[in-house]
């Protein structure tokens, strides 16, 4: 049965993000808040929980989860070939609404759906995020919802779609911020906009000045 905690409250937040990082080292997926929509999460570096997260959701492989970490440190372990503009980024717009498409290092034994070799990274400014980040690592996430629905906002609409396929549900009440992220594909030299969300092309720009937009 999923257990469901109100993150509003000190003691109950305590205890929920316990019994959702020991659900994730078990394999089980959870849901929790960020800066953008509620997201349901796995552990990254486990096959068979990311593929229990496309299936609660309704999900090919040919949209792979994008993973959330706690710390920009995080980046060094997992991707490659990160250029100077990448990592201006990073320091402009994390924690925060900017998704990276990059290189992941080819050593990672993990499988997040047909990636071909790259990985959509972001930190959310979220604390309760951050915090079950910071103790579990790096986590495959994706917006709560089933495919063709609207993302959550709240942990009410989550559960209502995903219901028991979540072993711990985090309530952290209506997210701030109802656009989804901006993603930016550093992989080449030159930084370009995948997709304008909740950073515009503009702000990106006054740290890149030389990011392209997709045609």
């Amino acid at each position: 049965m999923a257990r469901r905690y109100d993150c509003t409250d000190a003691s109950d937040r305590a205890t929920g993000l316990k019994e959702a990082s020991s659900a994730v080292r078990r394999g089980e997926l959870v849901v929790l808040p960020t800066d953008t929509v509620y997201g349901v999460g796995a552990d990254a570096f486990n096959a068979e929980a990311v593929g229990d997260l496309l299936e609660a959701k309704g999900r090919g492989r040919g949209m792979p989860s994008p993973v959330l970490v706690g710390s920009p440190n995080t980046l060094h372990g997992l991707v490659t070939g990160f250029t100077e503009m990448a990592w201006d980024l990073v320091d402009a717009f994390w924690p925060g609404a900017l998704t990276l498409v990059a290189k992941h290092q080819p050593s990672l034994t993990w499988d997040l759906g047909e990636t071909r070799g790259t990985v959509a990274v972001r930190m959310p400014l979220h604390p309760v995020a951050i915090e079950l980040l910071t103790d579990f690592g790096p986590m495959a996430v994706s917006s709560a919802n089933l495919t063709g629905h609207p993302a959550p906002q709240d942990c009410d609409a989550a559960e209502e779609m995903l219901g028991e396929s979540v072993a711990v549900y985090l309530d952290g009440g209506p997210t701030p911020d109802s656009v989804a992220s901006s993603i930016v594909d550093v992989t080449g030299e030159v930084p370009r906009l995948l997709r304008a969300g909740a950073l515009s092309v503009e702000e990106l720009r006054e740290v890149v000045p030389e990011l392209e937009e997709s045609s």
